[in-house]
């Protein structure tokens, strides 16, 4: 909708009076009203400064007058209207060489310039002074109304969807299979403060307004400076909302994020959610690290926001090659160098042209010396994104809460996930609840505290929950991904079960569990045999380390597993995988043996590694 079409539906007492502006002929009614659309997408400012610009727009609308005058001339009932243009056209003409040669171009102006805009500041003088205080104080009273729909906006973006996005996003770095695209939150952003930007600009015109224009009761100079500080305020608190890390810091061969290892590089990258070109390579973005270790960054700590970064082509800055070096105190020695103080490493600033810095936090880093401290370093990490959704509790383990066992299994189950594209499902679940809370009727309010999952040991073992769940995930993601993703292993299942399921399977049903006492790891399987007077027995043989799937892959030990029998005749025993899949039809897929047209080796006899066990 034009400027002059909501003219035109002010009440009556006010648009006559606007229309009266327009009797004569100077600037004709007609020439407003159908030429409305051209006139108010003109700068009339700059034509009123440069005579050039000036000259150029009169042509433009001597132009627009003709083209009127021929649509007029194709319609059966406009022949008034096609001789006023006419005579429009000639008047406008006349009065321009009326005048002397060097100003010709700016009387045009006068009547050229009637788009509201130009209505309000010049001719509103001529209305009635209560008409012209009431028309300004409904103007700036919507304005109040759009700032306060602004401040609802901002709240439900700023207070909940990004609070929700950054939650997401520390679940993620342990393994969750959340969203954690911004693009979404980046189209919000850049559109609320581009209209910020502008509602910001309109009140500045009200200044240049009260500048050329004031009257008794003004109600601008009283009402506009409240609103310009609300305008303001919104803008920082988005611009500053808007900064976020959108990839947390990590090590290209590390254990997981957050967990960054002294002298060895690693990388982390932050993103402005206002994308707009014209900040492109202006903005920087500078490193600092927290008060809590003393460290120093290497690499390069400062880069300029950009889009040359961004696979999508979002405001960001990727710093990649990033060390942390001890720094020395004392009589050359290092610093604390414990593996469970979280440190929110990183602290990025922004300044802006106005020297406005605003800083954004990474989550909470674990820092290690040695590769030998991952495994506690990633279990801090685990236990403080699964319980503390606020980033800034750098004080979480000196009284960790515990974790529900819904949260434990959960965190866990992503783990595996991660490790090998597939999550515990129920049964797993129960069978590990069982182990650590006993048979009970609901899990749901059973708890395990930080020191049970990381320091005590387990039950007639020399190990910690957490190396034993480790050890499994380790030989999960480098010896078993494939038959973890496919389901072909049961995993965690206790030895009672386990019976309880191969007795009511058919001869050489077998399945794949987990063993529950090997530190760093191992797999087993067990499978049903019956006696001649039908009496089922299960076996089980010893379980298989990461050493020994170092040798020989797990699909290759099934298929060529040998028990002795009676007169040392090797046998396989093993023939359907629980519950009833053919070896070779589960298995077959991930046999390396090859063929003897595949074999390069033809001259020699053939040769393989086998498991044998006695009956």
């Amino acid at each position: 909708m034009t400027q002059w079409e909501r003219l035109q539906q002010l009440d009556t007492v006010y648009s006559q009076r606007a229309f009266d502006l327009y009797n004569g002929d100077e600037f004709p009614m007609d020439v407003r009203h159908y030429l409305a659309h051209w006139i108010e997408g003109q700068d009339w400012e700059r034509a009123s400064r440069d005579s050039s610009q000036a000259a150029f727009l009169f042509q433009v609308l001597l132009e627009n007058l003709d083209n009127q005058f021929s649509r007029f001339a194709q319609e059966r009932d406009s022949f008034l209207l096609q001789r006023n243009f006419r005579r429009y056209k000639q008047n406008f003409q006349v009065s321009v060489h009326l005048l002397p040669k060097p100003s010709c171009p700016m009387p045009c102006l006068d009547f050229l310039k009637h788009n509201i805009y130009y209505y309000v500041c010049k001719k509103i003088m001529f209305m009635n002074h209560a008409v012209l205080v009431s028309l300004f104080q409904n103007f700036l009273s919507d304005i109040s109304a759009i700032l306060n729909a602004a401040d609802v906006l901002c709240s439900a973006l700023i207070d909940e969807e990004l609070v929700e996005w950054k939650r997401r996003q520390q679940k993620s770095c342990i393994g969750a299979p959340d969203d954690t695209s911004l693009e979404h939150l980046e189209k919000w952003f850049t559109q609320i403060i581009e209209c910020m930007f502008q509602l910001q600009m309109f009140l500045q015109k009200l200044d240049e307004l009260v500048g050329k224009m004031t009257y008794e009761n003004d109600p601008i100079p009283v009402q506009k400076p409240p609103l310009q500080s609300r305008v303001d305020t919104l803008l920082t608190h988005l611009i500053k909302s808007s900064f976020v890390v959108e990839n947390q810091p990590s090590m290209p061969q590390g254990r997981g994020l957050l967990v960054l290892r002294t002298n060895v590089q690693f990388s982390v990258k932050v993103r402005l959610l206002y994308k707009v070109p014209e900040l492109n390579h202006v903005m920087k973005v500078t490193v600092s690290v927290n008060k809590f270790r003393k460290f120093n960054v290497l690499g390069t700590l400062s880069k300029a926001l950009n889009m040359a970064e961004s696979m999508n082509g979002g405001m960001v800055a990727d710093f990649r090659h990033l060390t942390l070096k001890d720094r020395k105190v004392g009589g050359g020695g290092k610093g604390i160098n414990d593996v469970n103080i979280f440190s929110s490493l990183k602290t990025f600033s922004v300044k802006l042209e106005h020297s406005i810095n605003f800083p954004t936090s990474s989550l909470p880093v674990v820092v290690i010396s040695n590769s030998s401290q991952q495994q506690s370093a990633w279990a801090s990490v685990l236990w403080f994104n699964m319980l503390c959704p606020d980033p800034e509790n750098v004080k979480f383990f000196e009284t960790s809460p515990a974790a529900t066992w819904p949260q434990f299994g959960e965190m866990l189950s992503w783990q595996f996930l991660s490790c090998g594209k597939r999550c515990l499902h129920n049964d797993q679940l129960e069978t590990l609840a069982i182990k650590l809370f006993g048979k009970q009727q609901s899990y749901d309010n059973c708890k395990i505290s930080w020191t049970k999952f990381s320091k005590e040991n387990l039950p007639d073992t020399n190990f910690t929950l957490w190396v034993w769940l480790d050890g499994i995930l380790n030989l999960v993601k480098l010896y078993l991904s494939d038959l973890w993703s496919d389901g072909s292993i049961m995993g965690f299942v206790s030895k009672g079960k386990e019976r309880l399921l191969l007795k009511k399977k058919q001869n050489g049903t077998f399945l794949l569990r987990f063993s529950e006492s090997i530190k760093d790891g191992g797999i087993t399987f067990s499978w049903v045999q019956y006696a001649n007077d039908g009496t089922p027995s299960v076996h089980t043989v010893k379980p298989f380390t990461s050493t020994d799937l170092k040798q020989i892959a797990l699909p290759d030990i099934l298929c060529n597993f040998r028990i002795m029998v009676a007169e040392n005749i090797p046998v396989n025993p093993l023939c359907y995988l629980y519950p009833n899949t053919p070896k070779d039809q589960a298995f077959g897929k991930y046999y390396s043996e090859k063929t003897e047209e595949e074999n390069p080796y033809l001259k020699y006899l053939k040769t393989k590694l086998v498991f044998v066990s006695k009956e």
